[in-house]
This record gives structure tokens, C-alpha cells and sequence, in this order.
């Protein structure tokens, strides 16, 4: 049913009292119009991703009592135990590890590296340097606790600068001391493109072909129910990730899991609490109903998240800016990356984002020295869960190319709000014309 000028007028009205200018609405409006079949593309993977959600709550017998959880020791947690195998079936893996005590997607990744590997072995990353926060746990940069601290090399192989894998330079790192191959598939604060489930099976089957045995773990922070299939689905020994982004669907307030290969996740079983104990301690307290809700809305949240990258990519890539992926590319996880080539594109960028927040839009954001990262950092959240980049979030390094990163948004209203608050910022502040 099409609205009526006076709805029309309504609703302008309040993008009016919110802080968006006339010229700021019909810019947008025009390319939200141009997106209707690219929005329906995005519906009908969720659509898919939500029936394999309900598919593995209804097999494994999702009850009320599931809902409850335990406090203590928390033995015998039946929610615990069933959501654990909810996600294992979610994923197609042997076994799952999903807990409120793995506090971030850095540490469910440490986690899972920690337990896998053992002095002598070493750490291979064939798609270049990970993700900021990765690199005191690898002992790139020296940090108390790291690999490097326990005798654990590490190597990697940068991509080619069409991002493309160098399978020529992989096949020599390769060597008989590389234990476990790690693949981040997002971008990180890189503008290099973000790898699909297809090219990370093809990169998988090719390290396997030169070494069988090799423990194959890949990264899936940000792109979990963006495609159809998972990391898992094509030989992906483990997948890693933090509830606080999309699995946790907006919901869950913590927590981190990791799905796979039955002997690589009860490793990380014993990591996370002590030899003897594994998996059988760690009570979940009042949590389980959110996880289980959250998981539930993920594919749903996920494809707002899409839909809210896709209409940023197209606006700043109409004003001239170089945007990753580009307007037109499939997308293989929610992140959009846009350059600015100035600090001043970026803080700007990021205010629009935080003046649209439902919680704490009044703060005006500022870069400073975050614990992980080697250059001021400038983020963007006004956010029902503390970190949460599922929800409406934008951050970057103030550091060239000056790229701002822009996540989330648990509606798609919300989404397109904040984008157009960030052009707003950006046209207020003198960066752009239009």
C-alpha cells in the first residue's frame, strides 16, 4: 500500500526535527528507490537462514526449561548442552562451544588458538595480517601471554593487490612445523575485500592438498547468515566469532563460540576452564533465554546489517568515494568500508553515527589510544549491549588511508537513519558537496 503525501510529509518531518536536511533526504530517498531488488536478494537469504535456525532448534528440542539456567558449578545445564548442539547443527559441525564466560571475538579467537597449538608448532595466516587486536595474542607486536611466549611461530602470505590468494608463495610457507592455518574472512581495518565461503573452500582444499593433516580455522567474526552456507559447510575445521555481533542477533550481552571438528572444540573446552574439567563447568546464569532469542532474530538482524551496508556503499560511492565492496558486489559479510583519505572524513562520519544512536546520541565521539591497536582509534556506538557491532556502529584507525568502518543496525530504519546522519555530519563539516 503506497503512502499518502500527508504520511510522506509525516515522516519527513520527523527526519526534519531529527537533524536531516531536505537535500540530505532526497539524495537518499532517490537511491534507497534505485535498491528495492537488491533489498529482496538480501530477504530471501535471510528467509533461507531463518528456517535453518528453526530447523535446528525444533531437532534438538528446544523446551522452556532450556531457557532457564543454572547457577554455581552449573553441571548437568540442560540449555547450555542443547544450544551447544543448536549451533553445531546451525553450522553442520561435530560439536559447538558457547559460552557467556568468552568474553569477545578476540579471546574466542585466542581461545581457539591457544588450545590447538603447542610449543614447536606454527601459526600460518595465508590472507596476511590479522585483525589489530590479534596481534598481541600472535606475539606480532610482544604482549605478555602470547603464542610467541610459548614457542609458537608464526607466518603469513600476503594477498595479491587484487586480493587474490598468492598460491605459489602459500605453497612454500607451508612447512612441516605449520600446525593450523587461520583465515580471517573479514576485512579488519584493511580495505581489501572480504572473502566468500566459496574462495576461503577453495583456499582450504588447496592447504590440505599440500598438507592433509593441517587444522584448517577460520575467523567469522561479521559474517555469519550472510551467505547460505558457513566456513564449516566447506571444510573449515573450526569457525570462531562473537555473539555480541551477528549470531547473538542484538541480544546476547556476551559471550563468544567456537563450532567444529569435535576434537578441536573440546580442546578449547579445557582451555577456557581447566584440564579435567572441560566443558562440563560454567553455569549461564540468566543468560541462556537471550542467546537463544538472539540466535532466533540473527538471520533477520543480519539482513538489516546488509541492507544498511549496501545504501552506505551506494551513497559515498555516488559522491566519489572509494568504497569496500563497491556499490554493485556481492557482499560475504555486513561490514562497509568507506576512504575518506582524511582524519577529518572519518570523525566526522563517526559523529553522524553516534548522534543517531537511541543511547548516548548526545556523546560526540573522539579518537583515543585503545589497548590492542597501534594508532588512535575513533568509535562510534550508542549501543543496548557495550560493543555490540551488530548494532549501529562505525569505527576506524586515524591512521592513511583513513578509512572509517561501518557495521550493523538491528533494524534497517535504524541503519539508513544513521547513514544519513553520518552525510549530514560529512555536509555540515565541509567534506562533501551535493
Amino acid at each position: 500500500m503506497k503512502k499518502t503525501n500527508e504520511e510522506m510529509s509525516t515522516v519527513q518531518n520527523l527526519y526534519r526535527a531529527l537533524g536531516i536536511s531536505d537535500k540530505v533526504y532526497y539524495f537518499c530517498k532517490d537511491i534507497l528507490d534505485d535498491l528495492r531488488q537488491r533489498f529482496d536478494e538480501i530477504d530471501q537469504n535471510a528467509e533461507y537462514n531463518q528456517l535453518k535456525v528453526i530447523k535446528a532448534m525444533q531437532e534438538n528440542r528446544v523446551s522452556e526449561a532450556c531457557l532457564l539456567g543454572t547457577t554455581g558449578y552449573g553441571y548437568n545445564d540442560i540449555g547450555r548442552e542443547t544450544l551447544e548442539a543448536v549451533y553445531a547443527s546451525v553450522f553442520h559441525a561435530e560439536d559447538a562451544l558457547v559460552r557467556p564466560q568468552i568474553t569477545c571475538g578476540t579471546h574466542a579467537l585466542a581461545l581457539a588458538l591457544m588450545s590447538n597449538l603447542r610449543p614447536g608448532d606454527e601459526l600460518f595466516s595465508p590472507v596476511g595480517k590479522p585483525y589489530d587486536t590479534l596481534e598481541e595474542v600472535i606475539g606480532i607486536r610482544p604482549s605478555k601471554g602470547s603464542l610467541a611466549e610459548y614457542g609458537i611461530t608464526y607466518k603469513q602470505v600476503d594477498l595479491l593487490a587484487d586480493g587474490s590468494f598468492d598460491y605459489d608463495n602459500i605453497k612454500k610457507a607451508i612447512n612441516e612445523k605449520t600446525k593450523l592455518v587461520t583465515i580471517q574472512r573479514s576485512k579488519g581495518y584493511q580495505t581489501r575485500p572480504t572473502l566468500s565461503v566459496q574462495k576461503i573452500g577453495e583456499l582450504i582444499a588447496f592447504v590440505r592438498n599440500i598438507k592433509p593433516d593441517i587444522i584448517c580455522m577460520v575467523d567469522n567474526c561479521y559474517g555469519e547468515f550472510v551467505e547460505r552456507i558457513e566456513p564449516t559447510d566447506v571444510g573449515a575445521d573450526m569457525v570462531v566469532g562473537s555473539l555480541i555481533k551477528n549470531p547473538g542477533g542484538g541480544l546476547a550481552p556476551i559471550g563468544g563460540y567456537i563450532a567444529g571438528k569435535k576434537e578441536c572444540v573440546e580442546n578449547a573446552a579445557y582451555r577456557l576452564t581447566s584440564p579435567g574439567l572441560g566443558r562440563e563447568v560454567g553455569a549461564s546464569l540468566g543468560i541462556l533465554r537471550d542467546f537463544y532469542h538472539g540466535l532466533f532474530l540473527a538471520p533477520a538482524v543480519t539482513a538489516a546489517a546488509l541492507k544498511g551496508a549496501v545504501f552506505a556503499a551506494n551513497i559515498y560511492e555516488r559522491l566519489g568515494f572509494k568504497v569496500v565492496p563497491d556499490s554493485t558486489e556481492l557482499r560475504h559479510d555486513i561490514i562497509q568500508a568507506v576512504e575518506f583519505g582524511t582524519a577529518e572524513g572519518v570523525i566526522a562520519f563517526c559523529k553522524g553515527i553516534q548522534a543517531a544512536a537511541p543511547v548516548d546520541s548526545f556523546v560526540v565521539p573522539e579518537p583515543w589510544d585503545m589497548p590492542g591497536y597501534d594508532s588512535p582509534v575513533i568509535m562510534a556506538a550508542g549501543a543496548f549491549v557495550s560493543g555490540s557491532s551488530i548494532e549501529l556502529s562505525a569505527d576506524g584507525p586515524i591512521k592513511p588511508p583513513y578509512a572509517v568502518y561501518f557495521q550493523g543496525g538491528l533494524t534497517f530504519e535504524h541503519a539508513r537513519f544513521g547513514i544519513m546522519k553520518t552525510l549530514q555530519s560529512v555536509a555540515d563539516a565541509g567534506i562533501v558537496q551535493f
